[in-house]
């Protein structure tokens, strides 16, 4: 298997599945393009792999899976574990994930990840922090239903999911605790940046 990727300091798309990826223990070869290059030389680049011309995808095979959640999905139905095995448990951890994939637009929007950047407090909108706050919620309802370390009790895609988010909330000094958390949000935030996995991303985008 192959998994092109964008730049590993911002692309927050390519490290889900790759986080999965790593988690799984299959073996694949890491294809990277550099992001922001001018001229749209990026987006030629992705397109030799990529029918949509976004990255991530992963080729194995003949096939080409070109959207992060379909890549994890597919991961799933190959090595058991990245979904918990309980039914109540991986139906709200796929909520959960399908939430991050297709919401809070205004933190994406305002708060890239930027792995390069010195973590600083950071004035946010209105709608980033609503999204903050509905994030707190998920993770405190699931941690407190699951009794973590993570999300569902076992690492699954949803942690994949919610790590760049946790490297948002540290470089935009977002303090958990302002939008209703108790303490279990920000510990789980600082475990999913402890993972060796995440660590080892984190030092190659460096």
């Amino acid at each position: 298997m192959e998994l092109v990727i964008g730049t590993k300091r911002w692309s927050t798309w390519s490290l889900r599945p790759w986080l999965a990826l790593k988690r799984s223990g299959l073996s694949f070869t890491e294809t990277l393009v550099e992001l922001r290059q001018e001229n749209n030389v990026s987006e030629a680049q992705i397109r030799v792999h990529s029918p949509s011309g976004l990255v991530p995808v992963l080729k194995d095979g003949g096939l080409t899976i070109w959207d992060s959640l379909a890549i994890c999905e597919y991961l799933a139905e190959k090595v058991p574990g990245l979904w918990p095995a309980d039914p109540v448990a991986r139906a709200l951890a796929r909520a959960a994930t399908a939430e991050m994939h297709s919401g809070f637009a205004s933190l994406r929007g305002e708060c890239p990840m930027a792995l390069e950047a010195e973590p600083k407090p950071t004035e946010l909108s209105p709608a980033t922090q609503k999204d903050i706050r509905r994030i707190v919620t998920v993770w405190n309802e699931l941690l407190g239903r699951f009794g973590g370390p993570f999300l569902v009790g076992e690492w699954s895609i949803a942690d994949a999911f919610y790590t760049p988010v946790a490297t948002r909330f540290r470089t935009y000094g977002v303090k958990l605790s302002d939008y209703g958390d108790s303490g279990a949000a920000g510990e789980y935030c600082q475990r999913l940046l402890e993972t060796p996995e995440f660590l080892a991303w984190e030092a190659a985008s460096k």
